[in-house]
């Protein structure tokens, strides 16, 4: 079929090839059907790119800086270890530990080695946030110290004891009290929680009062004895000479090493793990001479 414009005669008519239009749009549907299914498949096959990053070589772990052997683990660890394993390890210290803690839950900082697990747990509920322990790492030196007697055996009937404030520490306390006969706990509560209204047998009639674990030191002669913190006593000029029992701590109470939740599943947490899992850092705690970790930061206890 032809037809001619109208208006003027220019000499020439314009033709319409319809038939070969369809063939034309089959084509190019084909070509560019054929291009995206490559891209897609060299999609599938190409790895993600996390996995083609180097991961994370330098990470900051925080510590408690009133405890002085939080610190001089972390070196050890920083300095014998995380060579070996290709990273670096930076102590933090941060006295808050609600800061501290939510520090850790939002990646600020990598980890934490300041706190067991039960404080954890009343840290981050007060913080609101999410922390995941994961690995054992030491324990803190518990003692029952006093100036005015030598020993357990002659502390007097009605003695006035001091234990922690706080819920996890005051319920480690009268834990290791029970496990010395001391002390009895009520039977049906688990040991960890105690409080002093858990007592149920007294029976050298102990008068148990409570204090902050930082002021254990200076009430010290106000009271016949109290039971708290090696490090604490010892930051507060208080002698290990004073100290008239240091049982061991239960293992419940260990140190962990404590991730945000929404970090604890990375890879970089994973070799994080792997380091402080390291067995020289136990041998370390068993072995050092260092006045701020022997007896203060022990290893993890068997039970």
């Amino acid at each position: 079929m032809t037809t001619s414009p109208k208006g003027h005669d220019h000499g020439f008519t314009l033709r319409k090839n319809t038939a070969k239009l369809p063939w034309t749009i089959a084509a190019c549907a084909t070509i560019v059907a054929l291009v995206l299914g490559a891209l897609l498949v060299q999609q599938k096959s190409a790895p993600a790119l996390a996995s083609t990053e180097p991961g994370k070589t330098n990470f900051k772990v925080h510590f408690e800086p009133a405890m002085a052997g939080e610190e001089k683990i972390l070196k050890f660890v920083a300095e014998t270890i995380a060579p070996d394993y290709g990273i670096e390890i930076e102590p933090i210290g941060l006295q808050d530990p609600i800061q501290a803690n939510r520090a850790v839950a939002e990646g600020q900082f990598d980890a934490t080695i300041f706190e067991h697990e039960w404080y954890m747990r009343q840290s981050a509920e007060a913080a609101g946030v999410e922390l995941t322990p994961t690995v054992e790492l030491y324990q803190w030196g518990f003692g029952l110290y006093s100036t005015r007697y030598e020993s357990v055996e002659v502390l007097p009937e009605g003695s006035t004891l001091l234990l922690p404030n706080d819920v996890a520490n005051q319920g480690q306390a009268l834990w290791l009290l029970e496990r010395e006969g001391l002390l009895g706990l009520n039977p049906d509560i688990e040991p960890r929680t105690a409080k002093m209204a858990d007592v149920v047998d007294n029976p050298r009639g102990f008068e148990l009062k409570e204090a902050d674990l930082l002021a254990m030191p200076r009430m010290l002669d106000d009271v016949d004895a109290a039971i708290g913190y090696v490090s604490q006593f010892d930051a507060g000029k208080v002698g290990r000479d004073k100290g008239i029992l240091f049982p061991e701590p239960p293992r419940t109470f260990a140190s962990k090493l404590i991730f945000g939740t929404e970090f604890s599943k990375t890879a970089d947490a994973a070799k994080l793990i792997e380091v402080f899992s390291d067995p020289r850092l136990q041998e370390y705690l068993k072995n050092t001479e260092d006045p701020l970790v022997q007896g203060v930061l022990t290893p993890v206890s068997a039970e």
